[in-house]
C-alpha cells in the first residue's frame, strides 16, 4: 500500500462550504470507488477562522486543504486525480512514507464528520546546506522527542515525501499533521503543557525553537489551522 497526499486550492468560482461538501461528498466517493482507502481531508474553512492567527504562510493564495487516502498502486492514481481536478484550481500531489508518533484517541469523531479541535498541517523544506540523512535524522529522532514532550498534541502525523507525483509541485520535502485542542492555539500556556508555570512555558517554547532551527528554515515553513474530517479506515 502507498500514500498519497494532495495539497489543493479549490476553483475560485466554489464558495469554501461548497468545495468542502463537494470533497466530502461526491468527490470522496469517486476516490473510494476508484481504488481510494483510509480518506481523509483538512479544510481551511469557517471552523478554524478565529485561530488564523496561528497561520504562517507564504502562498498567494494560500491553500484551502489537504486530501490524503491510500492505494495499492499510485501509478493507477489518474481517477483520483481527476476527481480532485474537477473542483480544484491546483493541485500539489505528493507519494510519502507515513509514520504516527502519536494516535488519535481522545479527539474523535464519528466517520464523516468533523474532528474536534484544530489539524496544525505543516509544510516543510529541508535546507539545501544540510544532509539529507542529518536532516531526516534530527526530524524523526531529536525532533520528535522534544515535539511530544512539549506540546498539548492528541495527533501526531509524519509524513516524509518520497517524490512529488505532480507537475510543480513546491519542493516540500514533508507534510505534518499536529492535533491540537482548539484553546490551545491561541494560548502558549496550554500548546506547551505549562500547567500556568509560566517558567516552564518559556523552557519548553526554547526547546521546541531550537530543534526546529536545527533542521528548518523557519521562514520557509508553511502551517495552517485546519479542520480535520476522516472518511474512511
Amino acid at each position: 500500500m502507498e500514500k498519497l497526499v494532495y495539497v489543493v486550492w479549490k476553483k475560485p468560482e466554489l464558495e469554501a462550504a461548497d468545495f468542502r461538501s463537494a470533497v466530502l461528498g461526491p468527490i470522496a466517493g469517486r476516490l473510494a470507488a476508484s481504488g481510494a482507502s483510509k480518506i481523509s481531508a483538512n479544510f481551511a474553512d469557517e471552523d478554524v477562522e478565529a485561530v488564523q492567527t496561528a497561520r504562517l504562510t507564504h502562498l498567494d493564495p494560500p491553500i484551502d486543504a489537504v486530501v490524503s487516502f491510500w492505494m495499492d498502486d499510485s501509478d493507477l492514481r489518474g481517477p483520483q486525480e481527476q476527481a480532485l481536478a474537477d473542483v480544484c484550481n491546483r493541485l500539489a500531489g505528493y507519494l510519502v512514507a507515513e509514520s504516527v508518533p502519536l494516535a488519535n484517541t481522545t479527539h474523535t469523531a464519528p466517520l464523516g464528520e468533523r474532528v474536534p479541535g484544530v489539524n496544525m498541517v505543516s509544510l516543510i523544506e529541508k535546507p539545501e546546506e544540510m544532509d539529507y540523512l542529518e536532516w531526516i535524522g534530527h526530524w524523526r529522532g531529536h525532533h520528535r522527542k522534544v515535539a511530544l514532550e512539549t506540546q498539548a498534541t492528541y495527533l501526531y502525523v509524519r509524513n516524509v515525501v518520497v517524490h512529488p507525483l505532480t507537475d510543480g509541485a513546491p519542493p516540500w520535502r514533508g507534510i505534518v499533521e499536529e492535533g491540537f485542542p482548539t484553546e490551545a492555539v491561541t494560548d502558549p500556556m496550554i500548546w506547551y503543557r505549562a500547567g500556568g508555570d509560566q517558567n516552564k512555558m518559556q523552557e519548553n517554547l526554547a526547546r521546541m525553537i531550537e530543534s526546529v532551527q536545527a533542521f528548518l528554515d523557519i521562514n520557509r515553513v508553511e502551517s495552517h489551522p485546519m479542520s480535520q474530517y476522516v472518511l474512511s479506515q
